[in-house]
């Protein structure tokens, strides 16, 4: 890793260390995803004029325009990008309490058990919101797997034992609810496991708007008593952090952001993965990096679902096909290097 630079701006009495590195690298990302909502919103037969952007971002679209924006396409992006910063702290939480970099939602299952719970709650308890449900599937997922491991979640072949046990388990129960119970929902359903985001709409906006709201900054509150563990429980405790308070707290913290998101897109798999690693990586540092991995995912789901609506080959796919394949890719090469480390 590169070595951290940081400045130092002080406001009165207080003093906040601001990593360069990481600022630039939110600029960038900022930027690379303003051009991403922008063709995402211009591109195609229905696209929004780019001159008429700025006034229908300010509530003056008229006819077609106003229907792209408010029905098909504005609901979609917004859900893409609140969705995907969702993974992005996610992911950036799990990894770093657990020092694995394969220890994220997608691999211990996490994902499949909020599919699980959306797809219960809707047999059992249909006037319940689907979010309840993927927020429970998700956290009893992680207790199974915490508890299977028999060490938590240090062993990254436990977890990823573990996590593919969970994630089978909960695919059997969402095939036995689909076939047996829902089965006219059932196309509708199968597109949201993969992760979609064909069908979203306000409401989920609002829904993934509020968690994000609340996730975000209580994540950016912990994350520096987060990083400390990295250092060890010791040190954590030396400097007044009790660690396992501040591991189960991450951990929930990690549950509810995953957990909103799917009950929004669907389990998409390996941006909760993905997104904290590129992060890091670019900007050189090991520390936890919430709101650039927060912004990594938000790009990483808004790429993918202008390919799916743009791209030949790949236009009309869920989007969660897209990041399966390119995250499966990622995953087999932290495997490889795991293994060379003598970590698996």
């Amino acid at each position: 890793m590169g070595r951290a630079v940081s400045t130092v701006i002080r406001v009165g009495r207080l003093a906040f260390p601001v990593h360069r590195p990481a600022v630039l690298f939110c600029l960038v990302t900022t930027a690379a995803l303003v051009l991403v909502s922008a063709l995402t919103l211009t591109l195609g037969e229905l696209g929004i004029p780019l001159a008429e952007i700025p006034s229908a971002l300010s509530g003056g679209a008229e006819g077609t325009s106003a229907f792209v924006l408010e029905r098909l396409r504005g609901p979609r992006l917004a859900t893409a990008i609140i969705a995907g910063a969702l993974l992005g702290i996610s992911g950036a939480l799990f990894q770093t309490v657990t020092g694995n970099p394969l220890g994220s939602p997608d691999v211990i299952g996490l994902g499949a058990g909020a599919g699980a719970g959306v797809a219960v709650i809707s047999l059992v308890f249909p006037l319940i919101p689907s979010s309840i449900g993927a927020v429970l599937g998700a956290g009893l997922a992680t207790v199974l797997v915490y508890v299977c491991t028999g060490r938590g979640f240090r062993s990254p072949a436990r977890t990823i034992i573990a996590g593919i046990a969970v994630a089978a388990l909960s695919y059997a129960i969402t095939q036995y609810v689909v076939s047996t119970h829902l089965r006219d929902a059932a196309s509708q359903l199968a597109a949201y496991l993969v992760g979609s985001l064909n069908a979203v709409n306000a409401q989920d906006v609002v829904v993934t708007g509020i968690a994000l709201g609340v996730i975000l900054p209580a994540a950016i509150a912990f994350s520096r008593d987060v990083s400390m563990l990295e250092m060890g429980d010791d040190t954590a405790s030396g400097v007044g952090i009790d660690p396992n308070r501040t591991r189960t707290i991450a951990v929930i913290l990690s549950v509810f952001a995953a957990g909103a998101s799917v009950a929004a897109a669907g389990p998409v798999s390996f941006v909760a993965l993905t997104a904290p690693q590129i992060a890091r990586r670019v900007i050189g540092t090991s520390h936890v990096s919430i709101v650039p991995a927060a912004l990594t995912g938000a790009l990483v789901l808004a790429v993918a679902d202008l390919a799916a609506q743009q791209v030949p080959f790949v236009e009309g796919l869920p989007v969660g096909v897209l990041t399966l394949g390119v995250g499966g890719i990622y995953l087999g090469y932290l495997l490889v290097r795991e293994h060379s480390k003598g970590r698996l």
